[in-house]
């Protein structure tokens, strides 16, 4: 099984093509490549081009939990890099579908940049989803462990909850960020952002992903809390958004469609011994 790694801003992923075996996207074989030291280790897997009768190309986004994630902007990013590596997109804009929807995306500076149209924010609790009553889930509270946050919930294909707070550092998102994704609140379990505003065109944000844990940077999270900054005219419409791992541009649009812009970085290539799967191998005889 062949694989090709990228990091967007510390958040990496394997590629694997469809042509390799099917069964070996089972989510124990998903745990096993994505595991940090029994597996070649990575925040999730990027499994095609597949067909597709709505885009250009098909995309299924795997956590390293072994769930399968709707969208993911670091992975549409590092995939739309892949399809340059592979000569199958040029300069021009392209469509890319995954379980989260259609998105647009256009491949710069020799693919070390990528922008991609995310979609529609939507902060409606039916699409998100949130329990409870059809409403906009905006400035609510919730209770987590010893703490009581505010907090905002959005979707861009995804769920996302995002705290807007004073200040956020990695213990926080540590320590709150398990007890939030898993929330009665969210039937679907959610992504989380702890979210800290420094001026009109900037954010900065610390987050716990959906079936990834503490990750260094997200283009999802990362238009979702400047979506929520801005709903709550704590921003403007174009602001950079500043995480662990570096900085990705959000433009919000009008209907809040957002396009983000963030760079790329192949590591490397290789491939997967099928060793690596078979747990006998390391038995005392």
């Amino acid at each position: 099984m062949n694989f090709t790694k990228y990091h967007a801003l510390g958040n990496d992923y394997l590629v694997l093509e469809p042509g390799e075996p099917r069964e070996g996207l089972s989510p124990d074989a998903i745990r096993a490549i994505c595991h940090r030291n029994f597996g070649v280790g990575s925040d999730g897997i990027l499994f095609g081009p597949l067909p597709s009768e709505r885009a250009a190309f098909g995309l299924r986004i795997f956590n390293p939990d072994g769930s399968e994630a709707e969208k993911s902007g670091n992975g549409l990013r590092i995939f739309s890099r892949y399809l340059w590596d592979r000569g199958l997109v040029g300069g021009d804009e392209f469509t890319l579908e995954t379980a989260g929807g259609l998105v647009r995306s256009t491949v710069l500076a020799q693919g070390h940049t990528v922008r991609v149209d995310m979609g529609r924010v939507s902060f409606w609790s039916e699409s998100i989803p949130v329990v409870g009553a059809a409403r906009e889930v905006l400035n609510e509270t919730i209770t987590v462990g010893d703490r009581v946050f505010e907090y905002c919930a959005a979707t861009i294909g995804n769920p996302h909850c995002v705290l807007p707070l004073e200040s956020v550092d990695e213990a926080l998102a540590r320590r709150y960020g398990p007890l939030l994704e898993t929330h009665p609140n969210f039937p679907r379990r959610t992504n989380v952002q702890f979210l800290q505003v420094l001026d009109r065109g900037r954010i900065r944000i610390e987050i716990w992903e959906r079936g990834a844990g503490y990750t260094l940077a997200s283009g999802s999270s990362s238009s979702a809390a400047a979506a929520v900054a801005h709903r709550l005219g704590l921003c403007e419409r174009d602001l950079i958004v500043e995480m662990p791992g570096g900085r990705i541009r959000i433009e919000i649009g009008e209907d809040y469609e957002i396009r983000m812009t963030g760079g790329v970085t192949r590591v490397c290539s290789g491939g997967i011994d099928g060793e690596m799967f078979d747990t006998s191998s390391a038995a005392i005889p």
